[in-house]
């Protein structure tokens, strides 16, 4: 039997600015319209099973050293997400 450890949540917020959250109707690389100036999530108590069901895993590790924009544009590198979609018309 396995066990794996679960990773601590760093509260970069990178998880609600990178990935689409068709849910919300939130576009690749747009800060989901729920999170405060710090970052935080206004909605955290009733946040969609997408966003309450996304756990931390590597990649928050190795991404919580960087400044925002630079989590982003790796975030966006690793998953092959291009974020073009916020320009299209």
């Amino acid at each position: 039997m396995s066990i794996k450890a679960e990773i601590t949540c760093y509260r970069c917020g990178t998880c609600c600015i990178a990935p689409d959250i068709s849910t919300l109707r939130k576009a690749v690389a747009v800060p989901c319209p729920h999170l405060d100036a710090g970052r935080r999530c206004r909605i955290y108590a009733h946040r969609p099973p997408v966003c309450r069901e996304y756990r931390p895993d590597a990649v928050c590790c190795a991404l919580q050293h960087l400044p925002e924009g630079e989590r982003v544009t790796f975030f966006l590198s690793i998953y092959d997400l291009t974020g073009d979609e916020e320009n299209s018309e």
